[in-house]
């Protein structure tokens, strides 16, 4: 079959490729985004089988999406060098390799290593897929064919530790909670074999485009400054490097932002930082995401270390927050977002807020006699207020963007979101572990409190920052 380009930089497939090439796409993100939520539910699992201390479980979490969101900023633009439809398959074939390395390793280092291993495929996976989406569909359908990102997002965030539970209860073949990495194997070898029929040869790459090696230094130092004494300094004691160490990571950062003002091959585009839906979405994405991350980390860590809850009860617990968030997504992404544009988002994180202090008060209320129906209402209005905000967010941060810019928004896009999920994980991990000090089911408890106003008081400062975002999509072409 014959490709060719027109003026607009489309790659002429059939309707039915073109949508092959989405469900490849999809499936990708799917496996990514359920990867980086599924170790969640199996963490103590993982530590009672290979050992370690409590930093184990949170470098298990963060090990991936940190390293996911590093890579995946520079990836995009070797897609442009070396060939997106090359680079996806790497992708692909090494994230089902390091799946498989996971699923066996023999102690916590290797799994950590394996897990590092695992995001940066990932990362090099991920972003080749929103490239050749955006070069199989014309510009006049591409935001339809995105459509599905924002649900997909949320809901897989959400589905993560729920599959968890069920494959840790089956037990397939002994695997206990390697099976929630082998499952990878199949799912990978079954996309790579799609992605390699119907994936173009000719992917859109700009042979023009140059790596800039300096901001990707800065910008991985930085990371890599901010995330490693946040996972590590309790338990060594805070110790004067790892001050020294974050505030570093500020400066490099500032760094790396006068950098891209002067490189002519920058990492990001430096139009997406001149419209204003943009900037201020990635800093509400940052926050929600955070707040997510350690919300989900913290009810794990409550109803299975100090409740003693199997993984599957904690499973079954989560399902009223995975139907609330599902039910939302749904409302928002089918009426709500286009009906009340920057309100949904205002509806959303109000409820959320709401729903986290209805945890918090039931987890005081209720504390050791606290079970699954006492839970299931807060949990279900927690969900629904983050469903709300999925959809009409990803619209705000992208859809105003150019033809030009959506590979490199909607890449961004996704490394905020794994970053801030990581920087979640380690930051309130590190303060419900503080808290716990003596494991009892009293001192889980309180930390589980403290740590859920945190992530209340975290969602009500994005709401305010709400107000900063054009009343409606549309308006934010105008004002910038």
């Amino acid at each position: 079959m014959t490709l060719t380009r027109s003026p607009e930089t489309t790659t002429t497939l059939p309707p039915r490729l073109a949508r092959l090439v989405l469900v490849v796409v999809v499936g990708a993100d799917l496996m990514d985004l359920v990867d980086s939520s599924i170790a969640n539910l199996a963490g103590p699992s993982i530590r009672a089988d290979l050992g370690g201390g409590p930093q184990t479980i949170q470098w298990v979490l963060s090990a991936y999406t940190a390293a996911f969101a590093l890579g995946l900023v520079t990836s995009g633009r070797l897609g442009d060098l070396l060939g997106r439809r090359r680079l996806f398959l790497l992708g692909m074939t090494g994230f089902t390799l390091t799946s498989l390395a996971c699923g066996l390793a023999p102690n916590p280092a290797f799994l950590i290593v394996a897990r590092t291993l695992q995001g940066l495929f990932g990362s090099v996976m991920i972003p080749q897929g929103l490239a050749l989406v955006k070069v199989v569909f014309p510009p006049d359908r591409l935001r339809k064919a995105l459509a599905p990102m924002g649900p997909i997002m949320g809901l897989a965030t959400v589905a993560g530790p729920i599959l968890a539970g069920w494959l840790l209860h089956l037990d397939l073949f002994g695997s206990q909670w390697r099976s929630i990495f082998l499952i990878n194997v199949p799912l990978g070898v079954a996309a790579a074999a799609l992605a390699w029929r119907v994936l173009p040869r000719d992917g859109g790459e700009d042979r023009a485009a140059r790596l800039d090696l300096t901001g990707v230094g800065l910008l991985t130092a930085a990371s890599a400054l901010l995330i490693v004494p946040l996972i590590q300094g309790r338990d060594l004691g805070w110790p004067a490097w790892t001050w020294a160490a974050m505030a570093a990571a500020i400066v490099l950062l500032g760094l790396f932002a006068v950098s891209q003002r002067r490189s002519p091959h920058p990492v990001i585009a430096p139009s997406l930082f001149r419209k204003r839906s943009f900037v201020v979405g990635l800093v509400i994405v940052a926050g929600f995401y955070s707040a997510l991350g350690g919300f989900v980390l913290i009810m794990n860590l409550l109803l299975q270390q100090g409740l003693r809850w199997t993984p599957l009860h904690t499973g079954l617990a989560l399902i009223p927050w995975a139907l609330g968030t599902s039910a939302a997504v749904l409302l928002a992404g089918a009426v709500l977002a286009d009906k009340l544009g920057r309100a949904t988002l205002h509806l959303g994180l109000g409820i959320a807020v709401v729903g986290t202090a209805a945890v918090w008060w039931t987890v005081a209320h209720f504390g050791a006699d606290l079970t699954t129906a006492t839970l299931a209402p807060a949990l279900l209005v927690t969900g629904f207020g983050s469903g709300l905000v999925f959809v009409p967010l990803v619209d705000f941060i992208i859809g105003d963007a150019t033809a030009a810019e959506v590979g490199t928004g909607a890449g961004l896009l996704n490394a905020v979101q794994q970053f801030a999920g990581a920087i979640g994980v380690a930051a309130l991990g590190t303060v419900f572990f503080a808290r716990v000090g003596r494991p009892t089911v009293g001192s889980h408890l309180a930390a589980a409190e403290l740590v859920l106003g945190i992530v209340a008081a975290l969602d009500l400062a994005t709401l305010l920052l709400v107000g900063l975002l054009p009343a409606r999509r549309r308006a934010a072409t105008r004002q910038e």
